[in-house]
């Protein structure tokens, strides 16, 4: 009874969301994670992932029948395809720097079996860091925000306790401003930044991030 995916093709009107959810219940589902696409012709793609399920099979040919249903298959997980997810958010420079580092360690890693995603965005302004700091806490599979720029502090050092309360682990450069101060892990050289990122959450990988919390390097 294992999560899976369903990705669906629906009649984009009120009402749908609530059928589905109502069919995945009676089959004592539990819904884990929901996205909707974009509306084309009067219809929406949607994807499930849901888990408790004892006949998937079984979910999706009820779900075949439903009259605002066009189609319902089953799909990887977006854990299976894309794995854990690391974020880069700070000035272009940087962000590209650390980029670097953690791709090319993360393909080490993905030859190897494991499953690791690298996002980038780079941003200039405190207040559109801070909401882009925040989101990450809602972005599933986030497990590393890296933190690259050369000044952050103030709203940005109240968002990055607020991720790191909810499990994910923060690495920033070494950098003016509070921000370092309460990063997991403080690194200066951007290249290795990224790097250690990935070590810190492959399971191919030697590295306790526990025994290196609040060090500076």
């Amino acid at each position: 009874m294992s999560k899976f995916a369903l990705n669906m093709v629906v009649d984009d009107k009120p009402g749908v969301l609530y059928k589905l959810a109502e069919a995945i219940y009676k089959a004592k589902g539990n819904i884990i994670q929901i996205n909707t696409g974009d509306t084309h012709k009067g219809k929406v793609e949607m994807y499930f992932e849901i888990g408790g399920v004892k006949s998937p099979a079984k979910l999706v040919a009820q779900l075949e029948k439903m009259p605002s249903v066009h189609i319902a298959e089953r799909v990887s997980t977006f854990s299976e395809i894309f794995g854990k997810r690391i974020i880069v958010i700070g000035g272009g420079a940087q962000v590209a720097e650390v980029a670097t580092g953690a791709i090319s360690e993360a393909d080490r890693h993905n030859i190897r079996g494991e499953k690791i995603s690298v996002d980038t965005i780079p941003l200039v302004g405190e207040d559109r860091i801070e909401d882009a700091v925040r989101a990450v806490g809602r972005l599933a599979r986030s497990e590393v925000l890296v933190l690259a720029g050369s000044l952050m502090g103030g709203k940005i050092t109240q968002a990055v306790k607020e991720v790191k309360e909810k499990g994910v682990l923060v690495i920033s450069l070494n950098m003016a401003g509070s921000v370092p101060d309460v990063a997991d892990l403080v690194i200066t050289d951007p290249v290795q930044a990224g790097v250690v990122a990935v070590m810190a959450i492959a399971s191919t990988a030697q590295f306790d991030i526990n025994k290196q919390r609040g060090r500076v390097y």
